[in-house]
């Protein structure tokens, strides 16, 4: 198994957390949230990881892990800094995809590790019980996840018009099998250019825009399904919000950490 983690962003949402360093290591209950990460895959036997940095890259820490660089990470997009470890994405091991703003439960993994299909994605079926304590409107952030046949995944990435739209909520955790991983590289490669995906340029195309270039390509992406256990981090308000509610004891039905 291996795994890349993708830490390229400016975080500028973040600030001013991220004046000094990366999204991923600014400290989430007293630990940045890479180590979080880093303990959960090393404690799953997952030792050959690759970090993908950009911003603040010299602030990054991270002990055994092979660093690339997204030398334009200013001007580019998750996908854009995934494919700068394409060096790494070979047919002899299942390939991890893992944003560096998110920590998670070994459940949560254990549950994207079991999941035997080409293309397997991180599925929270209770995000709208978590989504409802943070915000008035949990269907204004949320976005559109459509199973069919229980598990196979539709459609995601889109804007729901209801919550009959949105069966899960997706986390950044993929997992692409050993044998697709260079059919997973080379569909990267074809896709046009000069195209639009869901309003963004190639460079800046959402994650869930190139899985569901995949899945419309007739891939087989299946949910690994979790409830709650994981926590991301886009704003100071997500990260102050977390702080206190772990303060108060509130988060413990959602996540041990």
């Amino acid at each position: 198994m291996r795994a890349v983690i993708l830490a390229a962003g400016q975080g500028s949402r973040l600030r001013p957390y991220t004046d000094d360093r990366p999204k991923c290591m600014v400290s989430l209950f007293g630990k940045p949230m890479l180590h979080r990460q880093l303990e959960v895959l090393r404690a799953s036997g997952i030792n050959d990881i690759t970090l993908v940095g950009g911003y603040k890259a010299d602030a990054l820490d991270a002990e055994a892990v092979n660093i690339v660089l997204n030398p334009r990470y200013a001007k580019t997009n998750m996908v854009s800094t995934l494919f700068c470890a394409e060096s790494v994405m070979t047919d002899d091991q299942d390939l991890l995809i893992l944003y560096g703003d998110v920590i998670y439960e070994p459940k949560v993994l254990e549950s994207l590790l079991s999941c035997d299909c080409p293309l397997a994605i991180s599925v929270d079926r209770e995000w709208r019980r978590f989504w409802e304590l943070r915000m008035e409107n949990p269907l204004a952030d949320a976005e559109t996840l459509k199973l069919q046949d229980g598990n196979r995944i539709v459609e995601l990435g889109k804007k729901p018009s209801g919550y009959d739209e949105v069966q899960g909520q997706y986390m950044g955790l993929i997992k692409v099998r050993a044998d697709v991983v260079l059919a997973f590289r080379n569909a990267w490669h074809v896709m046009d250019r000069a195209i639009a995906y869901d309003g963004k340029d190639f460079d800046n195309m959402y994650m869930t825009s190139f899985l569901q270039y995949l899945i419309d390509q007739g891939w087989d992406a299946r949910a690994a399904f979790t409830d709650n256990g994981w926590l991301e981090v886009d704003t100071v308000e997500d990260l102050e919000e977390y702080e206190l509610m772990q303060r108060k004891g509130l988060l413990s039905s959602f996540i041990q950490v």
